[in-house]
């Protein structure tokens, strides 16, 4: 399986899924070292309370380094302010910074409901990978959601 046939899963709050989709967030922030390559598809996942699958993005690059190194390059584009950032990252010895790029916002959200009726569906806490039958399940769960991650991903996804 390559890269192709996977994408990352993210959990995001709403405010940030927005913003992600609306492009003026660019830079996504994790407490861990991610090794996501670049061209890795993001669908984001909106946390309560709208719990939906809300779109896609791309990553253009991941920067790996201490919480000071991935603010002092990043910190216009993280969408939060530096408070925050300090409060998240508490106790971090590490952290990535995931620059997001052609953001794709879904025509409908798919709703978390919608996704466990299509299968077994788990939010993660932070992020995990997508592939294969659980890919599929995201594709039934939403016709207009497995047309774009078929365009996206290249996967045979079913309509």
């Amino acid at each position: 399986m390559n890269d192709l046939d996977r994408a990352m899963l993210l959990s995001v709050h709403p405010r940030f899924a927005t913003a992600i989709l609306a492009g003026s967030k660019t830079v996504e922030v994790r407490r861990q070292r991610v090794a996501a390559p670049p061209g890795t598809t993001v669908v984001l996942y909106a946390t309560a309370p709208t719990m939906a699958l809300v779109g896609l993005a791309r990553i253009a690059a991941v920067k790996v380094g201490s919480p000071r190194e991935v603010w002092s390059a990043h910190r216009t584009q993280t969408g939060i302010s530096r408070r925050e950032f300090d409060e998240y990252m508490s106790g971090a010895t590490q952290a990535s910074g995931l620059t997001l790029e052609a953001p794709q916002p879904f025509e409908e959200p798919v709703p978390l409901s919608a996704l466990r009726a299509a299968g077994t569906f788990h939010p993660p806490q932070s992020y995990r990978y997508l592939k294969g039958e659980a890919l599929r399940q995201v594709a039934e769960a939403s016709p207009s959601a497995g047309t774009v991650l078929r365009g996206i991903l290249g996967v045979p996804v079913p309509v």
